[in-house]
């Protein structure tokens, strides 16, 4: 190295990212977001791809030394808005692509402790891209180019990326979508966006990303059919609401059940913008589960569009079979058939307090099975020690058989379980019993 000469902006910028001290690291991003905004606005600068894998290397690093949940979330928001700072969108994809080259290079040597920070960088990033196409109001040519640099880099067989990124990434992307446009995304712009993901498993041989589309893609679509149902159905009655008086109320009411029984293929219809925004406040979810608007789909649309691919003669045969077992479910979506065979309002509470009333129901299993132990004529500290201690009943049997104390007859009258946990001498005392009675 000759001695004099400066490095790089962006060798020096990474090795401060990378720095042991935190108080570098945040100094070294805030100067970033800075020079990425300076040199995008010449209107000869930009960046090339080395020179941004090398600043990913920094932030990947950044990220590494970075300690405590709270902030590991704050320098990912921060990491991941960096996208905003580019002003073209030519150097936005630049930079989505130079992050998931890096993580697809560095995955191998991140530690299953560190995992967990950057799984949630991936869906940060992933967030943020999907609003720097929504902020370009959602045109066609956006969405393509984005859609088209994350197959390139992710599903792509050429782009060696490990299983646990192309699983994570699948598991994300709906969740994500649906965060950022489930509100102002019609059906035929959710159609675009999973389209992708249809050709891909129509001819893929990877068994794990054929099983992962399938599950996080399509099969998430008809699980989430009743909420995005129930969500439509509660706009149509406040727009109906709004421009009727008493009596337009009961022709809604009608309107109602006559929804509950037509083809969902005919509702998703233009813009799917929530008129009731205080609906959102009312919907309580369980830990994971979060509210909002759903994803509409043209359930008829996407079932054609996975017949189409799946029935060419290029198509695996393992493909082909899981496949139609979709277009069948997407299928019965659009006549009006909804998972469970339930109206959408069941099928709405059912998966908001889903969790909830699992548990209740298995509380209330088992009580019916303790109260009958405690009233069958055995002492109370045996109809207390039922459930987990039947181990304890097992020892004071065996010290029993050892001083040479049958016990009771009561206490002999089990049942088949602890007299097979008694030990083999039981039976034997069982059949000297009848044939003294004989005698």
């Amino acid at each position: 190295m000759v001695p004099g000469v400066p490095l790089p902006p962006e060798i020096q910028l990474a090795q401060r990212l990378a720095g042991n001290e935190q108080v570098t690291r945040d100094r070294a991003v805030r100067k970033l977001r800075k020079y990425i905004t300076a040199r995008t606005q010449r209107t000869a600068g930009g960046f090339t791809p080395d020179e941004l894998l090398k600043i990913w290397k920094g932030l990947f690093y950044c990220m590494w030394m970075q300690d405590k949940p709270l902030q590991q979330e704050e320098l990912g928001r921060t990491i991941s808005q960096l996208i905003h700072a580019f002003q073209t969108t030519e150097a936005q994809h630049l930079f989505l692509r130079a992050f998931w080259q890096t993580m697809i290079r560095e995955w191998v040597g991140i530690d299953r402790l560190r995992l967990d920070k950057f799984y949630m960088l991936m869906r940060m990033v992933l967030s943020e891209s999907l609003k720097a196409v929504k902020t370009q109001g959602w045109e066609e040519r956006q969405i393509e180019q984005l859609l088209e640099l994350l197959t390139t880099e992710v599903l792509n067989p050429d782009s060696q990326a490990p299983n646990g990124v192309k699983s994570h990434f699948l598991e994300i992307f709906l969740e994500e979508l649906t965060k950022v446009g489930a509100a102002e995304l019609t059906a035929d712009q959710n159609l675009q966006f999973i389209d992708p993901f249809c050709q891909i498993a129509a001819h893929t041989k990877d068994s794990l990303v054929l099983n992962k589309i399938t599950r996080s893609i399509f099969e998430t679509i008809v699980e989430q059919a009743p909420l995005a149902i129930e969500d439509l159905m509660n706009e149509l009655d406040t727009q109906s609401g709004e421009g009727e008086a008493s009596e337009g109320d009961e022709e809604s009411s009608d309107g109602e059940q006559d929804l509950q029984g037509t083809p969902p293929k005919r509702l998703p219809a233009g813009s799917r913008h929530r008129a009731d925004p205080e609906a959102d406040k009312e919907q309580v979810w369980d830990d994971e589960e979060n509210a909002g608007p759903v994803l509409q789909f043209d359930y008829e649309a996407v079932a054609n569009r996975l017949f189409k691919l799946a029935s060419r003669q290029s198509t695996p045969s393992q493909n082909r079979k899981r496949l139609y077992k979709v277009i069948q479910k997407l299928r019965d979506l659009a006549g009006g058939t909804f998972p469970d065979d339930e109206v959408p309002e069941k099928a709405y509470k059912k998966l908001l307090e889903g969790r909830r009333e699992r548990k209740k129901k298995k509380k209330k299993k088992r009580l019916p099975t303790l109260q009958p132990q405690s009233k069958t004529g055995e002492s109370e500290t045996e109809a207390s020690s039922t459930g987990p201690s039947p181990g304890i009943k097992r020892k004071r049997s065996r010290r029993d058989e050892k001083a040479g104390q049958r016990g009771p007859p009561g206490k002999r009258r089990r049942p088949g379980a602890r007299a097979k946990g008694a030990g083999v001498q039981q039976p034997a005392r069982k059949r000297k019993r009848p044939l003294q009675s004989e005698k």
